[in-house]
C-alpha cells in the first residue's frame, strides 16, 4: 500500500553519486602530434579530451607526440576537461617509455591501454607506471613533413559544463620484483635507463628529491580497451585486475577485422560482454567506441541509442560535431528523469520494496537506479 499524505516537494539534486568518480559521457580523441588542436579541444565541452599517441600519429612523429604531450601535462590544470593519453600497444617498444614519461606528470588524468588482452598486462602497465620516471626526450620540433588528412577541428562553443577532475591517483603498495624483467630498459655503467626506441634523456638533475623508500606509490588511473577475442575473454579479469583499473571500453575496429565480422549483430555478444564485467567488477557502464563517420550524425544518433539499450553510457567521438549527439542520446530523457523522481520519492516513505501509484512494486536495485538517473540528468541539466 502506499504512503498517504501531503504531496510531495520538488526534489533536490541526489545525494552522493554511487560511483566514486563522475561517469563522462563524451570522450574526444585528438592526435598527439597536433598541439593547437589539442588546444582547441580543451574547450569544446567534451568530459574527456583523450592524446592519442597510437593509431592516430605516423611513425615518425612519435617521439614529437610524447613531447609535446608531457608538455601539455606539465601543468596540473591543463585545461576544463581531465586529459587521458592512450599509449602504444603494451607489447610494442614505446609504451613502456610513454607510461614512464608521462605517469609522475601533475596533468595527467588516466591511461588508456590499448589491446588489453590479459590481466597481466593491466600489472605490467602499472609496474611502469610506478617505476622511476623517464625524463622527456629532447627531440627536434615537429617534423616537416606532410601529415595525412585530418578532418578540421572547427571552432565550438562548450555545450554543457565539463567534468572538473578529481584526484586521479590511486595510493598502491607495491612489492618489488627479486630480478628485474626481460624488457627492462637497458642501463649505462652509472645507472640511467637508456630508452630503446627513444632519444637519451639528460642525466637527472642534482636537486630532484630522493623517494622515500617507504612511500606507497602512485598509480594513474587506468583503462582497458579489449580489442581482440582474448581480451573479450578475460573481460571480467582484467576489470578486477587492479585498483586503479578503473574502466573498460571496446575497440571495435580491430575486433571486428580479428572476428571477420562482416554484420554489426556480430558485436552484440562482445559488447554485452564488456558491459556485464564493467558491472559485475563495480566499475562504470562501459562508453561506446568511436562512430567512425564524423559526418553522419544521424547514423550516430542511431547508433548511440542501440548502446544506451544494451548498457552503454557514453562514448568516444573523433571530432567536437559529434559530441551535442552523443550527450543528447546519453542523457536521462523527461519521462525517465519524471520516473525515477517516483521511485525515490515513494522509496523515501517506505523501507524496502515499494509500491508506486499505478501499482508496480520496486526493490532497492531500483531505487538505486533510479538515483544514477536522477544524478546523470541534475549533472547535465
Amino acid at each position: 500500500m502506499t504512503a498517504v499524505g501531503p504531496p510531495p516537494a520538488p526534489l533536490r539534486p541526489p545525494g552522493p553519486c554511487p560511483d566514486p568518480y563522475p561517469t563522462p559521457l563524451t570522450w574526444l580523441y585528438v592526435p598527439g602530434d597536433r598541439p593547437n588542436a589539442v588546444a582547441k579541444a580543451l574547450g569544446c565541452g567534451a568530459d574527456v579530451i583523450l592524446v592519442d599517441l597510437a593509431d592516430a600519429v605516423a611513425p615518425y612523429r612519435k617521439e614529437y607526440a610524447l613531447r609535446a604531450t608531457a608538455e601539455l601535462l606539465a601543468e596540473a590544470s591543463p585545461g576544463p576537461a581531465p586529459v587521458h593519453v592512450r599509449v602504444n600497444a603494451l607489447d610494442g617498444p614505446l609504451a613502456e617509455t610513454e607510461i614512464r614519461t608521462l605517469s609522475a606528470l601533475p596533468g595527467l588524468a588516466g591511461l588508456r591501454l590499448p589491446k588489453v588482452h590479459h590481466p597481466a598486462d593491466i600489472h605490467r602497465a602499472a609496474a611502469w607506471a610506478t617505476a622511476a620516471p623517464r625524463p622527456v626526450p629532447d627531440c627536434p620540433a615537429a617534423p616537416d613533413r606532410p601529415y595525412a588528412a585530418q578532418l578540421p577541428y572547427d571552432p565550438c562553443t562548450p555545450h554543457t559544463a565539463p567534468l572538473m577532475a578529481p584526484p586521479f591517483m590511486t595510493p598502491v603498495t607495491l612489492t618489488p620484483t627479486a630480478t628485474p624483467r626481460a624488457e627492462a630498459p637497458v642501463r649505462s655503467a652509472g645507472g640511467a635507463p637508456t630508452p630503446t626506441s627513444l632519444t637519451p634523456p639528460p642525466a637527472p638533475t642534482a636537486s630532484a628529491p630522493p623517494t622515500r623508500p617507504d612511500a606507497p606509490v602512485r598509480v594513474p588511473h587506468l583503462y582497458a580497451l579489449l580489442e581482440s577475442a582474448l581480451g573479450i575473454e578475460h573481460a571480467f579479469a582484467i576489470a578486477t585486475a587492479h585498483p586503479a583499473l578503473r574502466g573498460l571500453a571496446l575497440g571495435e575496429a580491430d575486433l571486428r577485422a580479428e572476428l571477420g565480422l562482416r554484420e554489426e549483430a556480430g558485436l552484440a555478444w562482445p559488447r554485452s560482454r564488456a558491459v556485464v564485467a564493467a558491472r559485475a567488477a563495480g566499475l562504470p557502464p562501459p562508453p561506446q567506441s568511436v562512430y567512425p563517420d564524423a559526418r553522419d550524425l544521424d547514423g550516430l544518433a542511431r547508433s548511440c541509442a542501440d548502446g544506451r539499450a544494451l548498457g552503454f553510457l557514453g562514448r568516444a567521438a573523433i571530432h567536437p560535431r559529434q559530441l551535442p549527439v552523443i550527450e543528447a542520446a546519453h542523457r536521462p530523457c523527461a519521462q525517465e528523469i519524471e520516473a525515477a523522481e517516483e521511485v525515490v520519492r515513494a522509496a523515501t516513505s517506505d523501507a524496502g520494496a515499494v509500491a508506486l501509484s499505478d501499482g508496480r512494486f520496486v526493490d532497492p536495485a531500483v531505487v538505486a537506479g533510479a538515483r544514477r538517473v536522477l544524478a546523470l540528468a541534475y549533472r547535465y541539466r
